[in-house]
């Protein structure tokens, strides 16, 4: 099982919509089953909170589901369990590497890393802006989900024999 986590400041905007659109990306091409996937926040303000109103409707609009998401905070977890971690931005990802020494640091990326012409972007937190700002992320977020699943598809070669896009 390939084990992922996406990483924001507080969990409720951000990373629970990259969980929400990364799993709907997987399913869409079969491949659920052979992935783990997780959000949580770097700080504990929101702990036990479902995701932002706005964030949960506007991947609604996509058919993706994230109400019953709860946030969670990286203090809580086992971050060496996680093969692969995405921060949103520059500060959630110096944060993450904080967390380990070199020598257990799993793969830390920025979530925009992988979409070409826009690697040193960042996923902008849209939480004091209007609902335009989250369907912006979620735009940005499926852009990059994409980008990182076929990055996958590359890394793991096993992974394209399971997989078949509806």
């Amino acid at each position: 099982m390939i084990t992922i986590l996406f990483v924001c400041y507080e969990n409720i905007c951000r990373s629970p919509m990259a969980e929400g659109i990364f799993t709907a990306l997987l399913e869409q091409y079969h491949l659920q089953e052979y992935f783990s996937v997780s959000s949580a926040g770097t700080v504990s303000y929101q702990q036990g909170s479902s995701p932002d109103e706005r964030a949960i409707e506007a991947l609604s609009r996509s058919g993706i589901d994230i109400s019953s998401l709860r946030a969670r905070c990286i203090d809580d977890l086992d971050l060496s369990a996680y093969e692969w971690i995405f921060a949103m931005d520059h500060e959630n990802h110096e944060e993450l590497g904080r967390c380990f020494i070199s020598s257990e640091r799993p793969r830390v990326h920025r979530v925009m890393e992988f979409v070409a012409g826009r690697t040193s972007e960042e996923i902008a937190d849209p939480y004091y802006g209007s609902f335009s700002g989250f369907e912006q992320v979620a735009e940005d977020l499926q852009l990059a989900s994409e980008e990182i699943l076929q990055m996958m598809l590359v890394h793991y070669p096993w992974l394209a024999e399971h997989s078949g896009r509806e």
